[in-house]
């Protein structure tokens, strides 16, 4: 399950839950510059490569990949799960905090409260809180399935053998990505940056002010994202999202 949070223009209050504010001046979309998501340009902290070249087994939920993208964008939050706020004591930023504070018993949900909480109904307990919307079942799914499979740490290279970027699809290929990494902060009445996902229209409305690439891309000038990540979509999504704009940014 895991699609992408942007930091543009004056950040909007996103109930109680919100990124942190982050201030543009002049609508030029500069890096954030407060040192809590810098991009390293000095070469010292390369990306890590030691599984770089190790096909993903398309019957397994990768946490990095799959997981912690959908838990950043939608609850690991200021106000919520993240280091700063801890809501209940829950921090929900990486594997080793979810692991420590988010009541997880690998192979069993019914033990395991992070799932009792995507899943309750009372909105006094749900997560992501209301008037948030809740995950939806694709990202339940995700979820759930990670936990019964041991709530591993399994790591992949999602380009080994070959990315394929041919006939890029929105709906296949780039929506999930927005999906599981953006819609958690921009979509509803109050979206972060005062601008929402929602929709392919709404997409390639970012597309078109090259802010959408240039934000995931970590381009220098905008503020990196999906917020809060220590480093950039895989490349193979980057990929992706670069063939389709520069297809037209097709609705398909």
């Amino acid at each position: 399950m895991p699609f992408l949070a942007f930091g543009f223009g004056l950040v909007l209050s996103i109930f109680s839950c919100q990124h942190e504010p982050i201030t543009i001046e002049g609508g030029n979309n500069p890096i954030d510059t407060t040192g809590n998501n810098p991009i390293d340009t000095t070469g010292n902290n390369p990306m890590d490569t030691t599984t770089m070249g190790t096909p993903c087994d398309p019957d397994v939920v990768y946490f990095e990949l799959e997981v912690l993208p959908i838990l950043r964008s939608n609850c690991a939050k200021s106000g919520c799960h993240d280091e700063n706020s801890a809501q209940d004591g829950v921090i929900l930023t990486s594997y080793e905090a979810v692991m420590a504070t988010a009541k997880v018993e690998p192979f069993d949900l019914n033990d395991s409260e992070l799932y009792e909480v995507i899943t309750e109904d009372d909105p006094d307990k749900r997560m992501p809180q209301p008037p948030n919307p809740r995950l939806t079942s694709d990202q339940v799914n995700l979820i759930s399935t990670w936990i019964l499979q041991g709530a591993r740490n399994e790591t992949c290279d999602p380009g080994a053998g070959g990315c394929n970027t041919d006939n890029v699809s929105f709906s296949a290929d780039i929506r999930p990505v927005i999906e599981n990494n953006c819609l958690g902060c921009h979509r509803g009445a109050n979206p972060v940056g005062g601008f929402s996902l929602e929709t392919y229209e709404q997409v390639v409305a970012q597309v078109n002010s090259g802010r959408l690439y240039g934000a995931v891309s970590w381009q220098s000038g905008f503020v990196a994202m999906p917020y809060g990540a220590d480093s950039p979509l895989p490349d193979c999504s980057l990929d992706k999202i670069k063939a389709w704009i520069d297809a037209g940014a097709p609705n398909n």
